[in-house]
C-alpha cells in the first residue's frame, strides 16, 4: 500500500485521517528505531525552537519566559527522557504464569499500537498539554491527529508550523481551527481520542466517540481542594498554595480551588499568602514580569463576576483592557456562591474556615470527586485520615501542582474530573492494547479434554479445574 501523502492545512480531514491511517497500515511506525526516531526529534523541536515557543506562550497568556520553560517545555522534555530510558523494556513481551491445567504452555503479553489517535489539547498550557500525550501516541508506535486550542492562536500556529518540520509528516498531522474542525474530527473513526478541557466539551468528545465505540482519555479538572491542618507549617504552606494557585494566572486544571483552613490559624495563613504574593509580584502585580494574564475577555468577564462572591482580604483590582486581575484572595465566602459552585479557573482563592479537619472532609465529599487534593500537615495522622477519607484523581501532602511533573506517577482524573490517566509508563499503556497470547504445546494432547464426556472425566475435571 502507498505511503500517505504528506499533509498540509489544506488536505481535507477525511482525507487526511485515511491518509494517516495508510501509513499506519504498512507497519512503519511499529520499529523502535521509528518510535524512538520520533521522540528524539521531537525533543530537538522543544529545545532547538525554545525562543518560538516561548513567544508564542508570552503571546497568548503573557507567561514570563521561565514559566512558559518550566511547566510547558521541560515538563515534557523529562517526559521523553524518561520514555527513552524506558522503551526498550516496556515494549518487551510480558511473561505471566500460566495456570496448571493450561499445561503444557506458556503466557505472555504483548503491547502493540492502537493505529490512529486523535489528541485535542486545551489553550491553557498549550504545549505541555498537547505534545506531553504525543510522547505517549509516539512510544506506543501510533500515528496522530494534533488538534490545538484555537484560544491559544500563536502556540496553535507554532505547533502547525514547527511540528512537519520535525517529525514524519506520514504519521503526524496537525489541524488548526474552531469548533468546525473539531467537529469534523470528531466525525472520522479514531483508535483513541485523548481529550484535555472542560467536562461539557468532554461529554460531547464521548459522545461522538461512542459512535465508533472509540476509547477515549479525558483529562477535565473540578474544584481541587486545599486543606491547611492547623499542624502545618503555615509559611511553607502559604508560598505553596500560592504559588500553585498563581502560576499562569490560575489556569491550572490542578491548581488549588479554593482553601479549607482550620479556623484557628486561618488569619495566620491569610497574612502569610498577603506576604507571598507581595515576595512574588512586589506592591503592584500588574507591572510584575512573573504573572500571567487571562486568555480572553469571555474569561475575563466570567472571572471578574467571581469576585462578588466575598471580600478580597488581598487584590481585587482588574483591568479589561489588559486582561488582567490581581491574584486575589476571598474571605467570607459562601458554601452556596458563585465562586463554589464552579471551578475557577483564575486568579481568585476562597478561603474558608473550617471547625476542624472533620468538616473539611465534609466539604470535599459533598462535592464531585476533584482532580487533585491537597493537604498540608505537619501531623502524619491528619495525612492519612484525609488519604483514607477522600477520593481524587491525585494528592500531593505540603505542596501544590507538584505532583504532575513526576513521570513515575499516573495522572488523572476519576468520576466527573476525568478517565484514564497518563505520564511515564501510563501514556505508552494509554496509547498500546494489551494483547494476551497463550501458546500451546503439542506435545500433549490427552483425550480427557474432549468428548465423549464420561463420568470418570468428568469426576477428573471437575477436580482439576
Amino acid at each position: 500500500m502507498a505511503l500517505a501523502t504528506t499533509p498540509n492545512p489544506t488536505t481535507p480531514i477525511p482525507q487526511l485521517v485515511s491518509g494517516l491511517r495508510a501509513t499506519f497500515t504498512t507497519g512503519r511506525t511499529k520499529p523502535i528505531e521509528w518510535r524512538r526516531r520520533q521522540l528524539e526529534q521531537l525533543r530537538k523541536l522543544l529545545t532547538e525552537r525554545e525562543a518560538d515557543w516561548l513567544d508564542a506562550l508570552h503571546e497568548d497568556l503573557g507567561k514570563p519566559p521561565l514559566e512558559g520553560w518550566s511547566a510547558d517545555l521541560a515538563i515534557v522534555r523529562g517526559e521523553i527522557d524518561h520514555v527513552l530510558k524506558h522503551l526498550g523494556g516496556w515494549m518487551k513481551p510480558e511473561k505471566v504464569s500460566t495456570p496448571f491445567v493450561q499445561q503444557p504452555a506458556t503466557a505472555r503479553i504483548h503491547r502493540e499500537p492502537l493505529g490512529v489517535v486523535l489528541i485535542i489539547g486545551p489553550w491553557n498550557y498549550p504545549v505541555q498539554l498537547i505534545l506531553g500525550p504525543l510522547v505517549g501516541a509516539l512510544a506506543a508506535g501510533n500515528c496522530a491527529v494534533l488538534k490545538p486550542s484555537e484560544l491559544a492562536a500563536a502556540t496553535s500556529a507554532a505547533l502547525a508550523r514547527l511540528v512537519p518540520e520535525y517529525l514524519d509528516r506520514d504519521c503526524v498531522a496537525v489541524v488548526e481551527g474552531a469548533v468546525p474542525e473539531t467537529q469534523a474530527l470528531l466525525a472520522e473513526r479514531f483508535d483513541h481520542i485523548f481529550y484535555t478541557g472542560n467536562g461539557s466539551v468532554g461529554r460531547i468528545v464521548m459522545e461522538a466517540a461512542a459512535k465508533h465505540l472509540t476509547p477515549v482519555t479525558l483529562e477535565l479538572g473540578g474544584k481541587s481542594p486545599c486543606i491547611v491542618d492547623k499542624s502545618a507549617k503555615i509559611d511553607v504552606a502559604a508560598r505553596r498554595i500560592a504559588w500553585g494557585k498563581f502560576i499562569n494566572a490560575g489556569q491550572t486544571c490542578v491548581a488549588p480551588d479554593y482553601v479549607l483552613v482550620d479556623q484557628a490559624v486561618e488569619q495566620q495563613l491569610v497574612d502569610a499568602i498577603a506576604k507571598a504574593l507581595h515576595d512574588f509580584y512586589g506592591d503592584d502585580p500588574e507591572q510584575s514580569p512573573d504573572y500571567g494574564r487571562i486568555v480572553n475577555e469571555r474569561h475575563f468577564a466570567r472571572l471578574e463576576t467571581l469576585l462578588a462572591s466575598g471580600t478580597p482580604a488581598v487584590g481585587g483590582k482588574t483591568d479589561a483592557p489588559q486582561r488582567y486581575i490581581a491574584p486575589t484572595v476571598l474571605c467570607d465566602v459562601a458554601l452556596d456562591s458563585p465562586a463554589m459552585s464552579e471551578e475557577i479557573f483564575g486568579p481568585i482563592l476562597p478561603i474558608i474556615p473550617v471547625a476542624d479537619l472533620g468538616a473539611a472532609i465534609d466539604i470535599v465529599n459533598e462535592r464531585d470527586k476533584p482532580l487533585a487534593l491537597y493537604v498540608f500537615a505537619e501531623d502524619s495522622s491528619v495525612q492519612e485520615r484525609v488519604i483514607a477519607s477522600t477520593s481524587s484523581g491525585g494528592m500531593c501532602i505540603n505542596g501544590a501542582v507538584m505532583q504532575v511533573s513526576t513521570v513515575t506517577l499516573p495522572f488523572g482524573g476519576v468520576g466527573p474530573s476525568g478517565m484514564g490517566e497518563y505520564h511515564g509508563k501510563a501514556s505508552f499503556e494509554t496509547f498500546s492494547h494489551r494483547k494476551s497470547i497463550l501458546s500451546k504445546s503439542t506435545r500433549l494432547d490427552p483425550s480427557i479434554a474432549y468428548p465423549p464426556y464420561t463420568k470418570n472425566k468428568e469426576r477428573i475435571i471437575r477436580r482439576v479445574l
